[in-house]
């Protein structure tokens, strides 16, 4: 894959954007473009690119003209667009075409139908992680205090029920605490999934984040960060455990900063 190409950059809200922006300037693209979205993006990222044009969730059209205009031939997905966004569409007439079409309507199913029209606009949407492989989680214990045993014993039992959660298409973190299951996600999100749970484990609960076994790391490649640990910290939890290779890694230092000062464990797990 050619640096020397631009690159569209279809953003949502987060660091993940940011961190992406900079990891492809590293890496040789000479030019990048933003498509961000109204009530998501960081405004601040306008000044890390070349161009930033906003659109609303919905706007398809919009989107796929901007696109054409850039003359981009490679786009990257870069963080998320909140789940009540998705709920809340005003769409335009290519968005509601798009939506005709689909039997369900879920992130995965809307996101694979906008990767399929932009592929009929001759724009290849890369994997989230391109340019940050360097950031994707370590096996192995990596951040925080070393766990103890109970610990590593509830990351084994809770993999294999997120696991099973994500097979379902439920949600893809579960939080437990001496092998009994607290709070699994749903439509809520990562962060609230493990306030949750971390509230019920009462400084002893463990969450796992894993990825579905048919992931689509073009828009849908699991994600922690800051906001995750500050999440942990708020509710308590004891550890948190990602799938290594398979989990990015948003802000690493200071994701690594926080579990130091807040006493938890990040454990790359390998299924």
């Amino acid at each position: 894959m050619s640096s020397s190409e631009p690159l569209l950059i279809i953003a949502g809200n987060g660091r993940y954007p940011f961190q992406l922006a900079a990891a492809a300037r590293q890496r040789g693209v000479p030019r990048i473009f933003v498509a961000a979205f109204e009530n998501e993006t960081d405004a601040a990222l306008a000044d890390a690119v070349d161009n930033l044009r906003w659109l609303r969730v919905g706007q398809l059209g919009k989107l796929l003209g901007y696109a054409r205009e850039t003359g981009a031939r490679r786009a990257i997905m870069a963080g998320q667009i909140a789940p009540k966004n998705l709920f809340d569409l005003r769409p335009d007439f290519a968005a509601l075409l798009l939506l005709a079409k689909l039997k369900e309507r879920n992130a995965e199913t809307l996101f694979g139908a906008v990767a399929d029209a932009l592929a009929k606009e001759g724009i290849e949407l890369l994997p989230a992680t391109t340019y940050l492989e360097e950031f994707l989680a370590p096996a192995g214990h990596f951040a925080g205090p070393r766990p103890p045993r109970r610990v590593h014993d509830d990351v084994a039992f809770g993999l294999r029920i997120a696991k099973e959660t994500s097979r379902l298409d439920i949600g893809q973190t579960v939080v437990v605490r001496n092998g009994t299951v607290l709070a699994v996600e749903a439509f809520e999100g990562t962060n609230e999934a493990i306030k949750r749970g971390a509230l019920l484990g009462r400084g002893q609960a463990v969450a796992v984040k894993v990825s579905k076994p048919d992931q689509d790391f073009r828009f849908d490649v699991p994600v922690i960060g800051p906001v995750t640990l500050e999440a942990a910290a708020n509710g308590g939890l004891r550890a948190l455990a990602v799938e290594a290779g398979r989990t990015l890694l948003i802000e690493p230092e200071r994701l690594k900063q926080m579990a130091d000062q807040h006493k938890i464990s990040i454990i790359g797990t390998e299924s």
